[in-house]
C-alpha cells in the first residue's frame, strides 16, 4: 500500500475513534422513576439550589462529590429541560429548572442511593 493510501485509511480511523472516546452528552431521560443520564445513571436535584435561576449552588467539594450533569455546546433542550451557564464556564442541564448532578457513590445504573442525603438531595423525577 503507498504511504497516501495508507494514511487516507489510517486519518479518518483516527478521527473516528477520537469521536467516539468523547464523552456522550444527551438530554436526561426517564427510567425507573427517575431521571437518568446517557449511562443510565440516577440524576439529582438539590434543595438549595433555586429552580429557574440559572445558577447551581453545588460548587467546589459540592460539585465532587455530586458532578453536575454537564451539557454539550450542540445540546438542545426540549421539553421541560433547559441548560444553564455555571459560574465556571461550563453548561450544565437543569430539569423543570433545577440543576441536574450525578452522586459519585452511586455504582451502577439504577443506584438511588443519594436520596435523601443530609435531607437536601432528591432523586429527579421525571
Amino acid at each position: 500500500m503507498s504511504p497516501s493510501r495508507a494514511s487516507s485509511v489510517l486519518i479518518p480511523s483516527v478521527l473516528l475513534s477520537a469521536l467516539l472516546a468523547l464523552p456522550a452528552f444527551a438530554q436526561p431521560k426517564p427510567a425507573d422513576g427517575a431521571l437518568v443520564g446517557p449511562n443510565g445513571m440516577t440524576l439529582y436535584t438539590f434543595d438549595k439550589d433555586a429552580a429557574g435561576s440559572g445558577k447551581s449552588a453545588c460548587n467546589g467539594g459540592c460539585a465532587t462529590n455530586w458532578p453536575p450533569f454537564m451539557a454539550a455546546d450542540a445540546d438542545k433542550p426540549s421539553g421541560d429541560f433547559t441548560i444553564f451557564t455555571r459560574d465556571d464556564g461550563k453548561k450544565q442541564w437543569a430539569a423543570k429548572g433545577w440543576p441536574l448532578y450525578y452522586w459519585a457513590k452511586d455504582t451502577k445504573p439504577g443506584d438511588k442511593t443519594g436520596d435523601g442525603v443530609n435531607s437536601v438531595w432528591k432523586t429527579a423525577k421525571p
